[in-house]
């Protein structure tokens, strides 16, 4: 049986903050209401949810900020890993998405691996273009080298 809920935050495929939506009964007795992401849709809280809009609006909007310069701070960015290479600059290994988020982390930009998509495996040397995706539907592109070093 369907559930209606009260996001308090936005979840993807489901909806954005202070949306009243109807999941199905499991989603939200697993997953949504003991992780905090959402209310039960009571008359109380349908109440309270129309008074707090303008402060959930208030937070995306820092949230939203917050997101964008970040990314204008990773657009901004060039990294550049150094790896072992072979014969015809194939590399040992992979540059990978956690890869990426440890170098940020170096820069002081702290996020989790799974943000950071790459569109294809990074297996040999050269310029490659990967895409961050923050909070607030932001999505910021992540330009990075790979060089080579000859192996001893």
């Amino acid at each position: 049986m369907p559930m209606q809920l009260i996001l308090t935050q936005d979840v993807p495929h489901v909806g954005s903050a202070g949306q009243l939506v109807t999941v199905k009964n499991g989603h939200a007795r697993n997953y949504l209401l003991p992780k905090g992401l959402a209310l039960s849709a009571t008359k109380y809280n349908v109440k309270k949810l129309e008074h707090d809009k303008a402060v959930i609006a208030r937070r995306v909007a820092k949230q939203r900020d917050e997101s964008e310069s970040m990314a204008n701070r990773i657009g901004g960015m060039t990294l550049q890993f150094e790896r072992l290479v072979g014969e015809g600059d194939k590399m040992f290994g992979s540059v990978t998405a956690r890869d990426l988020a440890a170098q940020l982390a170096v820069a002081g930009i702290e996020l989790d691996p799974r943000k950071v998509v790459l569109s294809e495996a990074v297996k040999a040397v050269g310029k490659y273009e990967a895409s961050v995706k923050l909070a607030g539907g932001v999505t910021a592109s992540l330009k990075f080298w790979v060089v080579g070093k000859e192996a001893e």
